[in-house]
């Protein structure tokens, strides 16, 4: 068994940890639910070893120990399963698998690469993923590399005695509905050989797969609900400290947008493989989302309008002017603004400060002569700090270490304070607790307030019906259906799932 007893972590300015008791038993699979902010990922991080706890102790079979670091906590049979992904893209599976430990298959100085594969077949079969151990990472779909991750750490089985504790990190927040249920039942089978703390922000998920929820809030964990013995609700009322709003889409705040003001036309546009025929017109104030199963082609007609991916055929047209040149410099210069899916990275740059991060697409407007002007950088930060709530202690806070929440909203503030009137969100709640949406979905509002036009992929159905005007069913590369969202006349998930699938 795991466990830890009045675990208290102390930063500058912020007290992330206040004894906390948590435990896992043999073959438990844990769920563990709060806020962007309140200490899930600190909890996490030293249960891995990643931090040094200030205060209490760990255990791991009644016996204390010391975690200094990750690698001493695999030794000890803690793996973790990381939300953004921990491999490497250019090496293959079995580099992966097997990064930091090639000397068991090295012989007189050589890589014995036919063992590394065999040996990487073996783990591979533990999570039932039948691929070449020899293909590049790069290639695989989010939710093989998600396999390959788990695949890695169950390494761990072949090198510590007992059994073992995996921590999941949001491992479902880009998988479609059968792939999440395929890694449901992976981990419940791997049960007789691990236990599971799970993290996710997807609260049927973990209402689902856990046997004990443990509750977190300002760094506290205020209720242990075991299985069967709560609701959704009364969970997430007791992570933000309120009820959860009604009006969670803030639908009354939907007007009509502007059909006479065109910001951007797609024509005929396809992509060899990818997109088919594709014609879209996004008005000003208008939330046009795109909707359908992973790999239908939402995100590579995202990507084409932002300029990463160049068209075989069609037109684009960004109000009123033709794109003949398809890079993402071009589309920032036309206003374009895109909130990536994976935002840690692509969209913020860890290491760099709140201000630094804000400013990096419009950093013309900031220099003269080559000089920046950094006073001109902080206070633009420090206002979109005041405006978006964004939980920062200053200008100069590492967007690294933010919570992903208010990493979203410093992506978001990069844009509008550039100016960007088109706006391209890809899943732009994924991972962030039931309060960070709620200030996302008010972004998205007043961003259509303001006259912006936002192309959305949505995190969920619910979402894409609650926050646009426009729908438009995507599958197979192919538009297949327009839905108009007034307020009062929305389309059901019903409606959408005909033409999905």
């Amino acid at each position: 068994m795991y466990e830890l007893k009045a675990v208290d972590k102390k930063f500058p300015g912020v007290h992330a940890l206040k004894a906390v008791d948590f435990h896992v038993k043999r073959g438990e699979i844990v769920g563990l639910v709060g806020e962007n902010g309140a200490g899930k990922s600190t909890l996490m991080k030293v249960i891995y070893g990643a931090y040094l706890p200030d205060g209490g102790t760990v255990s791991i079979n009644g016996k204390p120990v010391r975690l200094q670091n990750p690698r001493q906590a695999m030794e000890m049979g803690i793996g973790m399963v990381f939300q953004e992904q921990s491999l490497i893209a250019n090496l293959t599976v079995m580099e992966n698998i097997f990064l930091g430990y090639e000397a068991q298959f090295v012989r007189f100085g050589v890589i014995n690469w036919k063992a590394m594969a065999d040996a990487a077949r073996k783990q591979l079969a533990k999570v039932k993923l039948d691929i070449d151990p020899a293909m590049v990472t790069s290639q695989l779909s989010f939710a093989q590399r998600q396999l390959v991750e788990l695949a890695k750490v169950l390494t761990l089985e072949e090198r510590v005695q007992g059994d073992l504790v995996i921590l999941l990190d949001e491992p479902t927040s880009v998988l479609a509905e059968d792939e999440v249920q395929m890694l449901f039942s992976i981990i419940r089978e791997l049960t007789s050989r691990a236990s599971f703390i799970f993290v996710s922000h997807r609260m049927d998920e973990v209402m689902e797969l856990s046997d004990r929820i443990y509750v977190m809030k300002d760094g506290q964990v205020v209720d242990t609900v075991e299985r069967g013995k709560s609701s959704p609700e009364a969970i997430q009322q007791k992570m933000v400290g309120r009820n959860v709003d009604k009006e969670y889409y803030r639908e009354h705040r939907q007007k009509s947008f502007d059909a006479s003001a065109e910001l951007l036309k797609l024509e005929g546009v396809s992509l060899a493989g990818r997109i088919r025929d594709i014609a879209l017109t996004l008005h000003r104030g208008e939330v046009l989302c795109l909707v359908g199963t992973e790999g239908s082609g939402r995100e590579a007609i995202l990507r084409t309008i932002y300029g990463m991916l160049t068209p075989t055929a069609g037109k684009v047209t960004i109000k009123g002017e033709a794109m003949d040149h398809f890079t993402a410099r071009a589309a920032v210069e036309r206003g374009i603004g895109y909130v990536p899916r994976e935002r840690k990275i692509e969209g913020i740059v860890a290491g760099m400060n709140v201000y630094e991060n804000m400013t990096l697409s419009q950093m013309g407007s900031y220099s003269k002569g080559g000089v920046l002007n950094v006073g001109a950088e902080k206070a633009l930060a420090r206002d979109w700090i005041s405006r978006l709530a964004i939980k920062a202690h200053s200008e100069y806070a590492d967007c690294g270490n933010l919570s992903g929440g208010n990493q979203q909203k410093v992506v978001l503030a990069k844009w509008r304070s550039g100016g960007s009137d088109i706006m391209l969100l890809d899943h732009p709640t994924r991972g962030l607790d039931i309060g960070a949406k709620e200030d996302v979905y008010e972004m998205i509002r007043d961003m259509s307030d303001d006259g912006a036009g936002v192309v959305l992929v949505a995190d969920t159905l619910e979402e894409a019906i609650g926050l646009s005007h426009t729908i438009l069913v995507i599958k197979d590369g192919e538009i297949q259906k327009r839905f108009a969202c007034e307020p009062g006349a929305k389309p059901t998930l019903f409606d959408l799932l005909h033409y999905m699938i």
